[in-house]
């Protein structure tokens, strides 16, 4: 199954800033991970188990297609330069900085999946441009006290365990988008000192969520249009960058494009936990810091099993 070799990959990845001891090794590693990546999907991977993965997926896949399809190095790299730029927890300058983020990483990922299915589809790409960026901005979110407020490297670590330093040796650090601190009024050192408490944050974080709401909305009403034998409503913004060919079938009609969704519904179940958590961070008054948010939900296999036997998320 070529989704969990694509996961893998990632996890190693977003491991990167907490498992590294400064943004020097970090760098170098992301370019250890480039290098495997061309590495394995030419058919030679290091001895890295993501890229022996990777190495065996790729060859999968051609086989399945005939040689057709590949997965795309080049959306590899992007998820890795757009990872390496974030090594040191700096702030995104706006919220569409933010967005963009989570394009070149978490829609992206789903780009990779639809393409092991092997699928392009215009339409598919398009709900799964909206989901990523969905889901990016609320994994910003919802990781956000944890790199404010970073716990202990390990259990043997005499470093401070909360307001002090991050496993990489760095302060905690606040990532949410400037322009929405300046217009809620929240000030990052008011973040460091008071957390939760801080004036201004619960108003900033309704902002950020709201944003991440609308992309499910989106994808959400471009389905519905389908179903109801229209266009999805609007153009695909990303359709002409690197990766993204269709040969041709961007025109389909309405029923070949709800074929399209169909077949990729699972990867699409993304949508699942991440709408779940930003309706649990709205119950929480929007406090990214509650405790609530940090607990697994015991509804999430029968929400998603829901969700795909209905085709609706």
């Amino acid at each position: 199954m070529i989704h969990l070799p694509i996961r893998a990959f990632n996890v190693d990845i977003a491991r990167i800033a907490d498992a590294t001891s400064n943004v020097t090794v970090g760098t170098m590693r992301m370019q250890f991970w480039r290098d495997a990546i061309t590495k394995a999907l030419a058919g030679s991977p290091p001895k890295e188990p993501a890229a022996v993965l990777l190495a065996s997926a790729q060859e999968n896949l051609q086989s399945r297609s005939e040689g057709i399809a590949r997965l795309s190095k080049g959306w590899f790299l992007r998820i890795i330069n757009a990872r390496e730029q974030h090594l040191a927890n700096q702030p995104f300058p706006t919220l569409v900085e933010l967005e963009t983020y989570a394009e070149n990483t978490y829609s992206t990922l789903l780009y990779l999946t639809l393409s092991s299915l092997p699928l392009s589809s215009i339409t598919a790409d398009h709900v799964a441009s909206h989901i990523g960026k969905a889901s990016g901005i609320a994994a910003v979110l919802r990781g956000f006290p944890l790199i404010a407020f970073p716990p202990p490297p390990n259990h043997h670590s005499n470093q401070a365990a909360f307001g002090g330093v991050s496993a990489g040796g760095r302060h905690g650090a606040v990532l949410l988008p400037l322009d929405v601190m300046a217009e809620t009024g929240v000030r990052e050192e008011e973040i460091l000192r008071r957390g939760a408490d801080a004036e201004g944050l619960r108003d900033a974080v309704f902002q950020v969520a709201t944003r991440a709401n609308d992309h499910i909305l989106t994808a959400r009403q471009m389905l519905r249009n389908l179903r109801a034998g229209e266009d999805v409503g609007h153009d695909f913004e990303h359709q002409h960058e690197e990766g993204h060919s269709y040969s041709g079938r961007e025109d389909s009609n309405a029923f070949a494009q709800l074929g399209d969704i169909n077949r990729a519904f699972g990867v699409f179940l993304n949508a699942v936990p991440t709408t779940m958590w930003l309706e649990k961070l709205e119950r929480a008054d929007f406090d990214a810091f509650a405790p609530s948010l940090r607990s697994p939900d015991w509804r999430l296999p029968w929400k998603a099993y829901w969700a795909y036997t209905r085709r609706k998320f």
